[in-house]
């Protein structure tokens, strides 16, 4: 047989079955598409506005829409699409953010419009998390692991139809990322790690960008392969929510106490060695920790082979001073973060499916020695509590927790004995987010517990001489003080569904119970 061009090829050879005869006809149709396609500077991508770029996704009454959080409480892109989305008057939306803050308080009107049915992300803070713990919502919200999300994405369990992506720079193509080369963008916010995901996996990407650059804009978070549509706006976000609420550094002096105590837990735990990793949560006290732990190790000639999850400024300056050698960055926590992806070589942003996804086998939180984590309540199982207040509202996040906290070797919590006039140690904590099973220390400012599972830990502790008690006993440190908390009022109504990372329901949230 002849193919189009002339050649004699054999139907079949053994080994290799049929063999495909090349076809010019399809090859002249492919080649005029892209030829047409570079003709156009635009590269037949940027649409005229977000209402255009809805339509041309599709996106009908009942589909599943995702957004990334790295603008945190300085983010405008889901306000903006929501709104678009309500004008055009579809309904019955499945809202799939990987976080939600203060600043979406104006998605309660979308809810009581019909225009969200049903919520599944991380966290959620302020207003709309209030109204929702108060019943807002017809059906429970989910709240996943940024882990948790990644797998569900990637397995198809959480299949998103189209995701609105803010990044702060993008070249007519779709090449992202969350900085620009030039240094000019408003909006950025460094690694663009939750985005990916939903990038690699959403049947439809629209990015949404306040800075357009030539191409090619490299190198990128999102490639141009994964992009269908492109809107540029006046502004995608604030830089300076970024850090902000659980991200802020703190000078609080019962916070700073506690973060010297991790710093010698974690040097006298056996995993503070030349090439130990580390990773540091959000909360005053464990991002605190970060600087205490310099001194040690500059004492002692330690070196980090790496630090991961959500970059602070801090461990910017211990890479840019030679004490961490390599950082995995699936978000920024501040502007010097930001500013570091730019500027340092081993400073590598990464997807949240390979930061913490337990279906990867390869994920990194399974090769951190020590994680740094914060807790709103702990109880004497150590179950830890990270979402829900002592009022049992909603003000808070999954994140990374449960899924940093079972890859660590050593899962370290931090917490004041007591905040405000509320113990944080309880006999049962009103919502598990991350199972005790997989908490080894919990650092107080009163004293430290070693979860009785890790008598290795316990004898390591005792022998530095730090203050090392049962949990049982700090817990009553704390009742001698404020008394012991009447339990929270719930209503049978359940307003959330707490998974762990693997998918499983872990817990449920209550509706709080409304003052008579």
């Amino acid at each position: 047989m002849f193919n189009r061009v002339g050649r004699k090829i054999p139907e079949e050879i053994f080994g290799l079955g049929a063999l495909p005869l090349f076809d010019s006809n399809e090859l002249v149709k492919n080649t005029q598409r892209s030829k047409d396609r570079l003709k156009n500077s635009e590269r037949n991508k940027i649409l005229d506005s977000i209402e255009t770029a809805i339509r041309e996704t599709g996106l009908k009454d009942g589909m599943t829409i995702s957004f990334h959080h790295h603008f945190r409480n300085g983010d405008y892109i889901i306000n903006m699409v929501l709104n678009a989305i309500s004008r055009m008057g579809i309904k019955d939306l499945v809202l799939a953010p990987s976080s939600l803050s203060g600043i979406h308080a104006p998605l309660i009107n979308h809810i009581k419009s019909g225009v969200i049915r049903r919520i599944e992300t991380s966290g959620l803070r302020g207003e709309l998390a209030d109204a929702i713990s108060n019943g807002l919502m017809d059906i429970p919200i989910v709240i996943n692991s940024h882990g948790g999300r990644a797998r569900a994405i990637a397995s198809g369990e959480l299949p998103i139809d189209v995701a609105f992506l803010g990044v702060p720079s993008c070249d007519p193509a779709g090449n992202a990322n969350g900085y620009a080369r030039d240094h000019s963008a408003a909006s950025e916010c460094g690694s663009l790690g939750y985005a990916k995901v939903d990038a690699q996996h959403a049947k439809r990407v629209v990015l949404i960008t306040d800075h357009l650059v030539d191409y090619p804009n490299t190198p990128f978070a999102i490639p141009e392969s994964q992009v269908d549509y492109i809107v540029v706006v006046d502004a995608i976000g604030d830089p300076k929510g970024i850090m902000s609420g659980a991200t802020r550094f703190t000078k609080n002096p019962k916070d700073l106490l506690i973060a010297q105590n991790v710093a010698e837990v974690i040097a006298a735990s056996g995993y503070f060695i030349d090439g130990f990793s580390l990773q540091t949560g959000s909360g005053g006290a464990s991002l605190a920790a970060t600087r205490f732990l310099r001194e040690k190790m500059i004492a002692r000639n330690i070196k980090a082979s790496f630090a991961l999850g959500g970059i602070t400024g801090q461990m910017v300056a211990l890479h840019e001073e030679g004490l961490i050698k390599r950082l995995l960055d699936v978000q920024g926590f501040d502007l010097k973060a930001d500013e570091s992806l730019k500027n340092n070589r081993f400073h590598q942003q990464i997807d949240a499916e390979y930061y913490a996804s337990p279906d990867n086998p390869g994920s990194a939180v399974n090769q951190l020695d020590v994680t740094v984590l914060s807790a709103l309540e702990i109880d004497l199982d150590f179950n830890v509590n990270v979402i829900t207040g002592s009022d049992g509202v909603i003000r808070g996040a999954s994140g990374g927790h449960c899924d940093s906290a079972a890859g660590a070797a050593c899962a370290i919590i931090v917490a004041p004995l007591i905040r405000g006039r509320m113990p944080t140690i309880l006999d049962r904590v009103h919502t598990v987010v991350t199972p005790g099973c997989s908490i080894d220390v919990l650092v107080t400012d009163q004293g430290i517990a070693v979860n009785p599972r890790r008598q290795d830990l316990y004898h390591s502790l005792k022998k530095a001489n730090l203050p090392v008690m049962s949990i049982e006993a700090l817990m009553a440190k704390a009742s001698q003080i404020v008394g012991i908390p009447e339990p929270i009022k719930v209503e049978d109504k359940i307003v959330g569904v707490v998974k762990y990372r693997d998918g499983s329901v872990i817990d449920v949230i209550h509706q709080v119970k409304k003052d008579s």
